[in-house]
């Protein structure tokens, strides 16, 4: 919704202020100006996207929000300006694109705080029954974030019998009539099928009657991971991943995500190679000029073979005498310029070349490092599942989940990890990248 009502606010700023620099007497509403309202709607829009506006995961308060606003109308402007340099037909007066963009902060602002103020959550929501009380209904129940809140209130939990309740009593209902009068009775519009045991009280007939009535019936894995983001490990089991669908290879996507690839690739090394050159200036000044600037690391890639991936060294030249080891933070092993170049992910910038070579992609998993994979893969269930598809640069993981320096992150991280496999697709890989924008220049997650 608000994707949709600022997109709108960002061509009416567009056409309002190109109307009041140029005068009735010489401006008409023709096709180029209406192609570039939209060409400055969907500019500035995808910049609020990279700055994370639209994620449900956004905790930024209305005053991080509108710090994002600014960052984002800024980054925006660069690229109409860019466009308007590269295409004559829609090009924008200088005055007219600063007034624009001047006048789309106010209005986004203004939205922005109204909504804040006046939107109750609840209007959004799903209202949503649980069929079960036990062991599986007990990882609803547990949901603690707002941002796994967000799209539904559940209404209660139904005890099924023999069952042993593992939900606070208080949120037991007694169903004192069918299923489909309690749900009539509380406004509910899906149940969610989470019974520890379907081979006894399966109420088959019940819910056929609430689907025809027109309330949804999901799956507790389905349920779980279209509102959290990822594929909860402890309630998911074989033949669910076996028989859901995802998980899809194919030509076209192969060949549509290379083009992705390679396009990403050449386009962020022609705007940050003076970046790179500086960088590796300075690892030269702080640890000498025979110091190298590159490390390479194995790491494990698709379907488990390894490859050499490229970073740029920011911990010392023996950080890793000892063996392999986490980085924790404030780890002692990290130079002056690794502070900063792994705060700001500038580290990661020559994996582009392991991107162009075709050993990783700009969206996937993050590639481990085969002493760890070993251990993985024996501890965790379906870790082996994530080299499905090359690693990445960045990821969904990386977007939901902080720096992770442990077993119990690298499972939590494989959640979000097997939810990319399952659903990935060119726009998912879009949305990450541009959201990605988000996690460098606020520096969250690096260590």
């Amino acid at each position: 919704m608000l994707a949709f009502i600022e997109f709108v606010l960002f061509m009416l700023a567009s056409v309002v202020t190109a109307f009041a620099a140029l005068g009735r007497a010489h401006w008409t509403l023709d096709r180029p100006e209406v192609l570039r309202a939209i060409s400055f709607g969907v500019v500035l829009s995808l910049s609020m996207v990279a700055m994370g506006l639209y994620h449900p995961r956004q905790r930024a308060a209305l005053a991080g929000i509108l710090v994002r606003v600014v960052a984002g109308a800024m980054a925006g402007g660069a690229v109409v300006g860019l466009v308007s340099y590269l295409v004559p037909f829609v090009r924008t007066d200088r005055s007219v694109l600063a007034g624009s963009l001047v006048l789309s902060v106010i209005l986004v602002a203004v939205t922005r705080t109204i909504f804040d103020r006046m939107t109750d959550e609840n209007m959004f929501r799903r209202r949503v029954l649980v069929l079960g009380a036990g062991r599986r209904a007990e990882s609803i129940s547990m949901l603690r974030r707002r941002s796994d809140l967000r799209d539904f209130l559940v209404v209660g939990f139904v005890a099924i019998e023999g069952e042993q309740p593992s939900v606070p009593r208080e949120r037991i209902i007694e169903l004192g009539g069918t299923l489909l009068e309690c749900c009539r009775a509380n406004a509910v519009d899906e149940i969610v099928v989470a019974m520890d045991d379907r081979r006894r009280s399966f109420p088959v007939h019940e819910l056929l009657e609430c689907r025809v009535s027109g309330i949804d019936i999901t799956e507790l894995v389905d349920f779980l991971e279209r509102e959290t983001g990822k594929v909860r490990l402890d309630v998911v089991n074989p033949s669910w991943i076996i028989f859901s669908p995802g998980f899809n290879r194919g030509p076209w996507r192969a060949f549509a995500s290379r083009m992705l690839d390679v396009l990403a690739s050449l386009a962020i090394l022609a705007l940050t190679w003076p970046v790179m050159l500086l960088t590796a200036l300075a690892i030269k000044l702080e640890d000498g000029l025979r110091s190298p600037v590159l490390y390479r690391q194995s790491r494990v890639g698709l379907e488990g073979r390894c490859f050499q991936v490229l970073k740029f060294r920011s911990m010392r030249v023996d950080a890793e005498r000892h063996g392999a080891q986490w980085a924790t933070k404030r780890d002692p092993r990290v130079s002056r310029v690794g502070v900063v170049i792994r705060k700001t992910r500038i580290d990661e910038l020559p994996q582009i070349l392991n991107v162009l070579k075709g050993d990783m992609r700009f969206v996937g998993p993050r590639p481990e490092r085969p002493e760890f994979v070993a251990s993985f893969e024996e501890r965790i269930p379906y870790y082996r599942e994530r080299h499905f598809v090359k690693p990445g640069i960045t990821g969904w993981a990386q977007l939901c989940y902080p720096y992770g320096a442990s077993e119990q992150d690298a499972a939590l991280k494989l959640e979000y990890d097997l939810y990319y496999v399952k659903n990935r697709n060119l726009l998912f890989d879009v949305m990450i990248l541009l959201q990605t924008v988000e996690v460098v220049l606020w520096g969250k997650g690096g260590r």
